[in-house]
């Protein structure tokens, strides 16, 4: 629904813009609106074309590892740690694989296949919830983490950045030697704490404590690892943040492709045939992404062509300037505005930025601007609160959403301001 109501209002802004442009200041916008609408249309389709190979390979590559047993063994692994975050289910549930499998889906960064699984995993909630029309503990806590969105391979946002540096290095005629690998090391750090606030400001409405040994090895693990990427990153010279962390994304992308592979010999079953049935679903699940794509892109294109979006933007650069000299950020906030309300919507923002910042020559060619860099990290930095609330609670019937939306919304706007701290330490020109 919210969706809906930016929607129309985009087009209605952009046309009320026109009419003033047309009558007052005697500017003919309507058909610089009219071609902005077939230009985005085009655009969209043809990112959202090329982002399908990789999108189903990343799903062949799931299926491999949850008929392999990676799924399984994650399952394993986090077991401890969700036993003490889910005090109210029964250990060694049923009900961990599904909410294993969602959060799998979702640190591959695969967008779309991680919401079947999510409602699988709301539904088997829902089933050891006592008051069905009041959300669980277990569910505010599954959904706050959902809202987090932590992610360790942000699969789809690296396949439309690859095809979208394409489709600029063929328009503009140059080389750009920015990579669509380069969000990947900022996109992991601020999802983790997006997800630590998350998990602390739930807890402390649940009363669960996180001082418990096994939670502090858990949670110390994972922030001293991060704290040593920050540290390690922020020692190198500026020209070797971007090959290290290109290096990095690489590495780690291709171990995790040959650890799946592995544990399926292992286990004896047939890899090709199910990379393939899982390449069917990411087929299916691609498509059904380009007109969701499509249509919020040209929205957001005829808010920008009008005018009405650089108004909004110059009116928080204003207040920013109150602050600090710093305002490049504000150029990428449309992506981190769209992101609660929609991954779609966001996706576009962040497609549309990329488009529309100019790219920053250097003395080794072309690479893209920071308002272009943040948005690719924003977009991975927190999930839609709002559709995630809506969708998984509305499919079980649930009414009283208690605090999971506040604590959800604490944990997107946590995201948001790691992600602008973190992308100007990375954020290489």
């Amino acid at each position: 629904m919210a969706l809906n109501y930016v929607f129309v209002g985009f087009f209605g802004i952009a046309f009320l813009m026109a009419l003033y442009q047309y009558f007052v200041q005697g500017v003919d916008i309507f058909s610089a609106l009219v071609q902005r609408t077939f230009s985005d249309a085009e655009l969209g389709a043809e990112i959202c074309l090329g982002f399908i190979g990789v999108f189903t390979l990343w799903m062949g590559i799931m299926k491999i590892g949850e008929k392999g047993g990676a799924i399984s063994a994650l399952s394993r692994l986090v077991a401890p740690f969700f036993n003490q975050i889910f005090p109210g289910l029964p250990k060694n549930h049923p009900v961990f694989g599904s909410i294993v499998m969602n959060f799998s889906a979702n640190m591959l960064g695969l967008d779309n296949a991680a919401t079947p699984m999510g409602l699988k995993a709301i539904k088997e909630l829902q089933k050891l919830n006592p008051e069905k029309e009041r959300a669980s503990n277990a569910q505010i806590m599954f959904l706050v983490l959902n809202t987090s969105g932590l992610t360790l391979i942000p699969i789809s946002i690296l396949a439309l950045r690859f095809k979208t540096f394409g489709a600029l290095a063929e328009k503009q005629g140059v080389e750009i030697i920015s990579s669509s690998t380069d969000v990947f090391v900022p996109i992991l750090l601020t999802t983790f704490f997006s997800s630590l606030i998350g998990i602390i400001v739930v807890s402390i409405f649940q009363r669960i404590n996180l001082l418990k040994p096994i939670v502090l090895l858990y949670l110390g693990s994972l922030s001293l690892i991060v704290t040593s990427i920050i540290i390690y990153f922020s020692s190198l010279p500026q020209d070797e943040i971007k090959s290290q962390s290109s290096f990095f994304a690489g590495a780690i992308l291709f171990i995790f492709i040959i650890g799946f592979i592995a544990l399926g010999v292992r286990n004896k079953i047939n890899i090709y045939n199910s990379f393939i049935e899982g390449a069917k679903e990411g087929l299916l699940a691609a498509i059904k992404i380009i007109p969701y794509l499509v249509g919020i892109l040209v929205a957001i294109g005829v808010f920008r062509e009008c005018g009405a979006l650089d108004l909004c933007l110059d009116g928080i650069r204003m207040v920013v300037r109150l602050f600090t000299d710093s305002t490049e950020f504000v150029d990428a906030l449309p992506t981190a505005i769209m992101k609660p309300l929609s991954g779609g919507g966001a996706r576009a923002a962040m497609l549309e930025t990329m488009q529309t910042s100019p790219l920053v020559e250097t003395a080794n060619g072309y690479v893209e601007s920071f308002p272009s860099f943040l948005s690719g990290v924003f977009q991975g930095s927190t999930e839609t609160t709002f559709y995630v609330l809506a969708v998984y609670f509305g499919s079980v019937g649930i009414k009283n959403t208690r605090y999971a939306l506040g604590a959800g919304l604490l944990a997107d706007f946590a995201g948001i301001i790691a992600a602008i701290v973190i992308s100007y330490i990375f954020y290489v020109n």
